[in-house]
């Protein structure tokens, strides 16, 4: 009786000691921040990066003074980081591009299987869309 009595005694302790407290999180039914994600053709890759690095969604809005802005998300497959290089391309509502000078590659790395935003704003408000050129880092 008492090795039973032990046993119980020994079990209720092991069940006790391995509960852990839950967590409770709380967030709005309707967040206020909600990405109106789209996908889109307007990112151009090369083939290389492609298989390394993807864009998982794109989102756009207009900033309060009227400028496009642009935010894509990448995500790394490999487990090792990328380097890689980006440049936003921006163009009119006719199609013509702007700002050609003001375009320059931008180096940026992104960790392995992570996932990574990057951003810009139109240079002027004649901007009406946009294309992002990915392109493999050294």
């Amino acid at each position: 009786m008492r090795t039973k009595l032990a046993a119980i005694f020994g079990l209720a302790l092991a069940v006790a000691g391995c509960h852990s407290p839950s967590v409770n999180t709380v967030q709005n039914a309707q967040p206020t921040g909600q990405r109106s994600m789209i996908s889109d053709s307007r990112v151009v890759s090369d083939t290389t990066l492609d298989r390394r690095v993807g864009v998982v969604g794109l989102n756009t809005a207009m900033t309060a003074g009227g400028f496009l802005k642009v935010q894509v998300e990448l995500l790394n497959r490999t487990r090792s980081p990328q380097n890689f290089n980006y440049q936003f391309q921006w163009f009119d509502v006719n199609g013509m591009q702007i700002g050609v000078s003001q375009t320059a590659m931008v180096g940026d790395e992104i960790d392995g299987a992570e996932s990574k935003f990057i951003s810009a704003i139109a240079p002027t408000e004649a901007a009406k869309d946009f294309r992002l050129k990915l392109l493999l880092g050294q």
